[in-house]
């Protein structure tokens, strides 16, 4: 065992090689457009259902709001 070559480091990196590898050919992913989605269609699709789920959550202020405001008139 002494005989043969150690394969990557003690840390797990893989050694020089590997780290080579990496960051040359395998390389850290990209993230361009990952939040929108890839096509204009998809993130128009996107800023579609967000405006939606802003426009319930105002009417859900709202609808609370005037239930407040009725108890306080009420009581």
């Amino acid at each position: 065992m002494s005989g043969e070559e150690q394969i990557g480091d003690a840390g797990g990196k893989g050694g020089r090689l590997m780290d080579w590898v990496f960051r040359n050919v395998a390389g850290p992913s990209q993230t361009t457009g990952a939040v929108q989605g890839g096509s204009r269609q998809a993130r128009d699709g996107w800023k579609q259902d967000l405006e939606r789920r802003k426009q319930w959550s105002r009417e859900q202020r709202e609808r609370k709001r005037a239930e407040r405001e009725g108890r306080r008139a009420a009581g």
